[in-house]
């Protein structure tokens, strides 16, 4: 279950004491009710949103959220790489002397970077086959 987001209130807060203030991540914790880890992932947010201190006044709540998270309803989940296409994986499983190694042998030749074989099994038989062969 995914952790609640800050409120822009406290986001605030950080970035102020930050810039302001100069204190550090566990300083800026202990003020604003927030674990270390929270901090530091709100001023990574921050940075790589290019927001800096002071913050300007047309800059409201929601415009501010949507600087420092990905706009709702998109995954960036934990599946980054390639996906083969599954219903062709299927159809060809069906084939006879075709294996998942096979298919998983063509499948990384074009994707380098793609999933390694037990990770590509284990998807498949989530995705509905009983067995790798």
């Amino acid at each position: 279950m995914p952790a609640e987001r800050v409120s822009m209130r406290r986001v605030r807060e950080i970035l102020r004491y930050r810039f302001e203030q100069g204190l550090g991540h566990k300083a800026i914790s202990v003020r604003v009710g927030a674990a270390p880890s929270t901090v530091r992932e709100t001023l990574r947010r921050a940075a790589a949103a290019g927001l800096t201190w002071p913050l300007g006044e047309d800059l409201g709540d929601a415009a501010l959220e949507a600087a420092l998270y990905h706009p709702a309803g998109t995954k960036t989940g934990h599946r980054r790489s390639p996906e083969p296409d599954w219903a062709v994986v299927h159809r060809e499983m069906k084939r006879k002397h075709v294996t998942l190694q096979i298919i998983w042998d063509e499948y990384i030749a074009h994707h380098r970077d793609g999933y390694r074989y037990t990770a590509a099994s284990a998807i498949s038989i989530a995705a509905g086959r009983r067995s790798c062969r």
